[in-house]
């Protein structure tokens, strides 16, 4: 290796150096993806929150929920008293799924005949759905399996074909299981997140690069207005890209819109305080366009992950679960797949919109004082 290049070398590894900033959060980014590919990336779903209405109250109800209990797919978290109860829980999204027990049912057990049970999943997320669907009859097959032994045993009786327990499953909201209708409401929290955030923060600091912002400076602008106007475009920008998927969705891949158009556009206007505040907070940390890329994808990454836009947040482990509540997007994906393929109105989701409120606030806040204190 002759001098010249050794020197050329030497002067990169020196410029690597002078950066810190952009040095570590090279260094973390490829750990956090390795984290959260290993952790978050899977379909592995176990203790989905059950609703149960129990009509029967026998001590064959009893055991079928016994069984429900023991495997860790599900977890009875709600025993309720009507079906309303239950399409109030399945809206909310406080359950997954739904278990009804007929009246009759231990009668018909202990009678040596056949009960049915009806099984309501959430249809929302196909993956989801598909392991609840698959879980709930395989732990009616196992518990008939038990009940028919047990006759067996007790009378010899010679082998039935019908099963103790038959379970009906109803998929509420996407009942084929298409996966677009989950994958593109995702999208538009997506490009709410990224658009804004990205292009918020690349325009404030380019304009700090070619030295225009001090030109700004110096002009009867407000720092309030400073920052409207740079953030206005992008706004309406990102409204407009959210009308072109819905259009899209909707016309050409069949995606209902079952709740109020401008109720959906409200509560996105409500999410994008939250990305332009992200936006507007990395334009005070980093010096160069390079810097706010890889700042707003610090928050990026983590958000494609533990918000639930891939992977079902039931399969993540419970620590993972937890940290995801510190994302705005965890809450826009909730609100923007009930509205589109639940119907609900603002009552049922009314949590995650104060969510999306306190964010945008608090993140805006914090963003308009870093970046005021920056110009001064």
């Amino acid at each position: 290796m002759n001098s010249r290049l050794r020197s050329l070398i030497r002067k990169e590894f020196i410029q690597i150096l002078r950066d810190p900033r952009t040095l570590m959060l090279v260094l973390i980014i490829p750990v956090m993806q390795l984290f959260l590919l290993g952790y978050a990336a899977t379909n592995d779903v176990r203790n989905l929150p059950l609703a149960v209405l129990d009509l029967d109250r026998g001590a064959e109800a009893r055991a079928l929920l016994d069984a429900y209990r023991a495997a860790d797919y599900f977890q009875v978290a709600y025993d309720v008293d009507s079906e309303e109860a239950i399409r109030e829980l399945i809206d909310s999204g406080d359950a997954r799924a739904a278990l009804i027990i007929p009246a009759g049912y231990s009668q018909a057990l202990q009678s040596g005949g056949s009960a049915q049970v009806m099984f309501i999943l959430d249809g929302s997320d196909p993956t989801v759905a598909s392991t609840s669907f698959s879980a709930a009859q395989l732990i009616a097959a196992a518990h008939a399996t038990q009940i028919m032994e047990a006759r067996l045993g007790r009378m010899g009786q010679a082998l039935v074909l019908t099963p103790a327990v038959e379970v009906r499953t109803q998929v509420w909201y996407n009942p084929d299981l298409i996966s677009a209708y989950f994958m593109i409401p995702g999208v538009i929290g997506m490009i709410l997140y990224a658009l804004t955030s990205i292009l918020t923060a690349s325009a404030i600091v380019r304009e700090r690069e070619r030295g225009t912002i001090e030109q700004l400076i110096v002009t009867p602008i407000r720092p309030w207005e400073l920052i409207l106007g740079k953030m206005l475009p992008y706004t309406l920008l990102a409204l407009l890209n959210t009308l072109e998927v819905l259009a899209f969705g909707h016309f050409w891949f069949g995606v209902p819109i079952r709740s109020s158009l401008w109720l959906i556009l409200g509560i996105s206007g409500l999410f994008l305080l939250s990305s332009l505040g992200i936006g507007l907070l990395a334009s005070t940390i980093a010096n160069t366009q390079q810097e706010a890329m890889l700042v707003v994808w610090m928050t990026l990454l983590p958000s494609i992950f533990l918000a639930g836009f891939f992977f079902p947040l039931e399969a993540m482990p419970k620590v993972l679960q937890y940290i995801s509540y510190l994302f705005p997007l965890r809450y826009y994906l909730v609100v923007i797949r009930s509205l589109m393929l639940k119907g609900v109105g603002a009552e049922a989701v009314q949590g995650e919109i104060l969510a999306l409120a306190l964010f945008g606030v608090g993140i805006m806040a914090l963003a308009a004082l870093r970046f005021r204190k920056r110009l001064d």
